[in-house]
């Protein structure tokens, strides 16, 4: 493993944010890594630790019911300064860490390993630990198996990110875009910002593969994708959820904004002009549904858009449909 680059919080920072993990639901490919420790080391806490700005959050954590610190508090925060493991036989007769609230108060922590997770360019963005609550030495094997799994730990955040993109279309996945919807909806719970959901159907797709072949099929899919992202705000997400379905995430976008923007790439999808001989023109029916209260869970928000979609099918294609917000919704 190449030595950490200590000194560099900005790229630090950016390193993490590369990976785009914080505040994405759990996975068993991290909870696995953390239950197997666990169960090795005999330890009741045991967590993949992330170092944002501000906090420590956890993508995986067994044995404590919490999803992040305040960093001023993270064992972890000392850990991603170094190059090697930070062991802590007796945090009580450690000064760093003698008052700290999480020694002096729950979960009571006594003895603490951590490894930096270290990307492959350098930085250190958090840590693989053991926990325990009482005063202990860890054997240099519980050690050894900690830096084994730690490069395991980054290999799947590696993985993580490459499959985040569709190779055809190079937009979102299905997967990550509706981790991207857990994202923010968990926004709106915290501080009501808004937020659209578009979903949009290229019509007749079928017949194009069935009377051009698939290949004409991909290049219609990949335009579609260019035009989505060309007119895409940076902070839009663009994913391929089906087929020939797209979606897209608005953020702080209620719902005339997000017909509006509907309309937009209806017409601009309607103008593409698609190489072949002759040449193809394409169109898309849309369905669009602003994030509310009987839509706080990815399915449900999913649901209210593809029924606006269904609708905007069965009106004649080719035009966006709006998904009211109800009464219910919007209580």
């Amino acid at each position: 493993m190449m030595h950490a680059i200590l000194n560099d919080e900005p790229g630090r920072i950016a390193a993490l944010r590369r990976y785009d993990i914080l505040d994405t639901p759990s996975e068993d490919a991290f909870d696995k890594v953390t239950h197997l420790i666990r169960a090795l080391f005999g330890v009741p806490i045991s967590a993949v630790s992330l170092i944002d700005t501000g906090r420590q959050w956890f993508k995986s954590i067994e044995g404590l019911d919490a999803s992040e610190t305040p960093r001023s508090m993270a064992f972890c925060d000392h850990a991603i300064r170094r190059d090697e493991p930070l062991i802590i036989t007796d945090a009580l007769g450690d000064p760093r860490f003698s008052d700290n609230p999480l020694v002096t108060g729950e979960p009571h922590i006594r003895s603490y390993a951590g490894v930096p997770l270290r990307t492959p360019d350098g930085y250190n963005i958090g840590s693989l630990c053991a926990i325990d609550t009482r005063a202990r030495d860890f054997a240099p094997e519980h050690l050894e198996t900690l830096k084994a799994l730690a490069p395991i730990v980054v290999e799947q955040m590696e993985l993580r990110m490459l499959a985040e993109r569709d190779s055809l279309s190079g937009s979102m996945t299905r997967r990550a875009f509706v981790a991207e919807m857990d994202k923010r909806i968990a926004l709106h719970i915290r501080h009501q910002r808004p937020a659209a959901l578009v979903l949009l159907d290229i019509d007749h797709f079928k017949q194009i593969n069935d009377s051009h072949g698939h290949p004409v099929g991909d290049r219609v899919i990949e335009a579609v994708a260019r035009c989505c992202a060309t007119l895409s705000r940076p902070s839009d997400s663009v994913g391929r959820i089906g087929g020939e379905e797209f979606a897209l995430l608005l953020p702080e976008t209620g719902e005339a904004d997000a017909l509006a923007a509907a309309e937009r790439f209806r017409l601009a999808i309607a103008d593409l002009v698609i190489p072949h001989d002759p040449p193809l023109r394409v169109t898309a029916s849309f369905g669009v549904a602003a994030i509310g209260g009987g839509r706080m869970t990815s399915k449900d928000w999913l649901s209210a858009a593809d029924a606006a979609l269904y609708d905007a099918k069965r009106g004649g294609r080719n035009r966006a449909v709006l998904a009211p917000l109800t009464e219910t919704c919007m209580a």
